[in-house]
């Protein structure tokens, strides 16, 4: 009898499109007869269809009867042992077997596929020195990244020779009409589709379902490109029912959607259909704690909710916090550390928490208290970034009061950053005097807010991550959700203060937070000055402090509006790139002309007018770097030819072609020559750039 799994797999084989040339470098390695690599590392931004293509390659596999394995990373803990059982498992084997021996018991040809490969980064390294290793000679491993292999495996001459990198950009413009016939789309509808997607495979997918759900429907996208945005107007109004509406908005505004959440926050006793209706959805990534949206779709499902009916934004606002403040008093330690990330995350739709805090998927730190052995690697980072003397009086701090300092750990249970948390209250009058930070929190204490018996006065004297210091990173995510846990379940706090390094940086969060400046607290070490904020838990006690964070998250007090939706950098093919820079230099002196251009929406110019750069400023950027690139063939007499026809045509372009060609005396077929010639070098020192393979 056919299984549901046949209709799946046969459902999926006809819904591929495109990646001919992905499908024919797999096909062909897969029957050398050595491997030409034994590692084939795809990466590509979220979206682009790497699940998809590793479904094609086990299909690959299927056709030629080799055997096949697929794991999907997102699924398991992000330990060696996890993982190892989870081998074993697809392996067909017991979850406590070692699945290595299995694969050595038979010698032939054989593909292990691991999916969402980046939620195993802090694995990365016993992945390549150890499990990779020890895998037989003929096995072919396919990893799935959301970006590209770091550089421990670029930089080593072993796996240099053994690795095939296979970055996943859009569909080009044949493969995108070819999918969107494949569904069905009317193709007098295609290219204003393509205008907008840019062969985005996500964004395809979803205008292509748009159209099942609507078989009489015309694409008009706004003047601004945002399909996520607009797909999401259309499909969030043709949902089953307003349970299914409601569950959707639930996700939106929260980090991880499982069952439990979603009773709760709809006061359902029975979520099931909708949790599993939620997962089915194109645009939802089931992880091992439940389900995440993808963030294109979160923003605008918020930001959707939030200005078509701000009451009920509120409503599920406060019922998903009340949701995480019963469940932290109940919680481990650990389980509390993910509780908190998940109550920060509900602020993550305002741009100033968006932007200071690094949102892991899964992430792969854990904190616990000081150890002996530690004391090394913290106060070598204290030496690192802050001197000498800093680092003299952390190492006072360490012995003196071991149990005020948290380690952030890594999987392997090294020290990857720490926080120190001293209770001024503890400390005595003259130790407080050695070092000028107790001794400026103290004295603010005493002039502005002496403490009262029983009270507690907690200084974070030092906080930092070992690669990133203070910036914003993971660690830092997390050392920040260890202070809010501090400010929730210490007893009789009365005053926290946070020197920071670089206050200014941290100005606009700790403002949104109520964590107020102190200047006069500010206090120098080492000829590094350091900027005090801190806060009075007594006149603003924490449950206060949250509803007011909630209330600027909400912002009650101004009309809520839609706001604009950054739109998302696009990912051009190699040929719908050149394309793009022949036009862009073809317009360079015509703005109107060049806001439709798609290089606008590349990295290679969001990345140096800013994300947020507006479209004239990005428009200037470009303008620039046309400018600059041309320049830069005046660097050899080789391309100084192409350079003077770049020069006639685009830079101070001559009336035509012809003028041009009699300007530089040349005949007209060797201007067209070196013209074409000099677009291509142009076109191939900006792909470089936008690859991020170089820079000028």
């Amino acid at each position: 009898m056919p299984r549901l799994a046949d209709r799946l797999y046969q459902a999926r084989r006809q819904r591929f499109s495109g990646r001919t040339e992905e499908r024919a470098l797999f096909a062909a390695a897969l029957m050398a007869s050595d491997l030409p690599f034994h590692i084939l590392y795809v990466y590509g931004p979220g979206g682009i269809g790497k699940s998809t293509l590793l479904r094609e390659y086990m299909s690959v596999c299927a056709q030629s009867s080799i055997p096949a394995y697929f794991l999907d990373a997102a699924t398991i803990e992000p330990t060696s042992a996890a993982f190892l059982s989870a081998l074993a498992q697809i392996f067909g084997e017991d979850p406590a077997s070692d699945p290595i021996s299995v694969l050595n018991e038979t010698l032939q040809r054989r593909v292990l596929f691991i999916d969402t490969y980046d939620h195993l980064s802090g694995l990365d390294y016993w992945v390549r020195e150890t499990l990779l290793p020890a895998l037989p000679d003929d096995t072919l491993v396919v990893l799935a990244d959301t970006t590209p292999p770091v550089v421990a495996w670029r930089i080593d001459p072993g796996w240099q020779t053994l690795v095939h990198t296979l970055p996943l950009r859009n569909f080009s413009s044949s493969e995108s009409r070819a999918y969107l016939a494949m569904r069905e789309v009317p193709h007098q509808q295609h290219q204003a589709i393509l205008n907008f997607t840019h062969g985005h495979p996500l964004a395809l997918a979803l205008v292509a379902d748009l159209f099942a759900q609507r078989r009489v429907v015309t694409f008009t996208p706004d003047e601004v490109p945002d399909i996520i945005h607009t797909l999401l107007e259309h499909l969030v109004q043709h949902v089953p029912g307003p349970a299914h509406r409601a569950a959707l908005e639930v996700c939106a505004l929260v980090r991880l959607t499982s069952e439990s959440l979603l009773s709760d926050i709809l006061m359902m006793p029975n979520v099931h259909e909708l949790f599993s209706w939620l997962r089915g959805l194109s645009f939802i990534i089931a992880v091992q704690q439940g389900l995440m949206l993808h963030p294109l779709v979160r923003e605008a499902l918020a930001t959707d909710v939030r200005w078509r009916n701000p009451d009920w934004y509120r409503e599920l606002h406060r019922r998903i916090r009340h949701y995480y403040t019963r469940q932290i008093p109940q919680s481990s330690p650990q389980e509390q550390q993910q509780i908190l990330m998940d109550y920060i995350f509900l602020h993550c739709h305002n741009t100033v928490v968006r932007i200071n805090f690094a949102w892991p998927n899964d992430t792969p730190y854990i904190s616990d208290g000081l150890r002996d052995q530690d004391h090394p690697a913290l106060i070598g980072m204290v030496q690192q970034f802050e001197g000498p003397e800093s680092a003299s009086l952390s190492q006072h701090w360490l012995n003196a009061y071991p149990h005020a300092t948290l380690v952030i750990r890594d999987q392997t249970g090294q020290p990857v950053g720490f926080l120190m948390q001293l209770g001024l209250q503890q400390i005595e009058a003259t130790e407080r005097q050695m070092d000028p930070a107790t001794r400026a929190a103290w004295q603010h204490l005493e002039q502005h807010a002496p403490l009262r018996q029983g009270e507690q006065a907690t200084l974070f004297r030092c906080w930092m991550a070992q690669d990133t210091y203070q910036d914003v990173s993971p660690v830092q995510t997390l050392i920040f959700t260890q202070m809010v846990r501090h400010y929730l379940i210490t007893p009789g706090l009365a005053f926290t203060f946070l020197p920071c390094a670089d206050p200014a940086s941290w100005s606009a969060l700790l403002q949104y937070a109520d964590i107020a400046r102190l200047a006069s607290a500010d206090f120098m070490v080492d000829g590094h000055s350091y900027g005090m904020y801190g806060h009075d838990w007594r006149t603003v006690p924490p449950t206060v402090w949250l509803d007011g964070l909630a209330a600027r998250e909400v912002a009650p007090e101004t009309p809520i509006t839609p706001t604009p939706i950054i739109a998302p950098l696009i990912v051009l093919s190699h040929e719908d790139f050149v394309a793009a820079v022949r036009a862009a230099l073809r317009d360079r002196g015509a703005v109107q002309s060049l806001r439709t251009n798609p290089l606008l929406h590349t990295r290679l110019v969001a990345t140096k007018a800013g994300i947020h750069a507006t479209d004239v400023v990005r428009i200037d950027h470009l303008q620039q770097l046309l400018q600059a690139t041309c320049e830069n063939l005046r660097a050899t007499p080789n391309s100084m030819k192409f350079y003077r026809v770049l020069y006639h045509t685009y830079l101070q372009p001559a009336a035509t072609q012809e003028q041009a060609a009699e300007l530089l005396n040349i005949p007209f077929s060797t201007y067209r020559r070196h013209l074409k010639a000099g677009i291509q070098q142009i076109a191939e020192i900006l792909w470089q750039q936008e690859l991020g393979e170089s820079t000028m």
